[in-house]
């Protein structure tokens, strides 16, 4: 049976903390932005597979702040579709664009939203410096926020 991915706005923020932690691992980063913008659940088949927060950093511009899918639901293609579910969303706003931060280290991150339409757009070179804690992925210190943007 094809999966299709259905997404819906959160209510309480708060129930889904556990989700954007696995796209934010400090508690305190996500809760600095967690009551910000938009919230949306994804679905699948009657169950949360993920979640996303989107803000509006500018007019004209839609981020998404944070975004998570559960480990069993990758690899299926339900993060292209919530990312093309979400884009028709925002079309309805004033924004043109949509843009996306991932650490440089982030190697799977990089691909997927390349895949899904995303192109390079900025770095903010040193973002993750000031974390409690340095991490790494892929043998990697993530140390620089790199972005993406897709037109709306």
């Amino acid at each position: 049976m094809a999966h299709s991915v259905t997404i819906h706005p959160i209510d309480n923020r708060e129930d889904y903390l556990e989700l954007f932690l696995m796209a934010d691992e400090s508690e305190a980063v996500v809760r600095s932005y967690l009551h910000q913008g938009d919230a949306f659940a994804f679905h699948d088949e009657g169950n949360v597979v993920g979640a996303c927060l989107i803000t509006y950093p500018h007019p004209d511009e839609a981020e998404i702040k944070n975004i998570a899918l559960k480990e069993n639901a990758r690899g299926k293609g339900l993060g292209k579709q919530a990312i093309h579910k979400l884009t028709g969303c925002l079309q309805s706003t004033e924004a043109s664009k949509l843009i996306v931060g991932t650490a440089n280290c982030s190697i799977e991150n990089i691909i997927f939203y390349q895949k899904a339409g995303f192109r390079f757009s900025f770095i903010r070179k040193g973002f993750f410096d000031s974390y409690p804690h340095p991490f790494y992925e892929n043998g990697i210190q993530g140390r620089d926020l790199v972005y993406f943007e897709k037109p709306l």
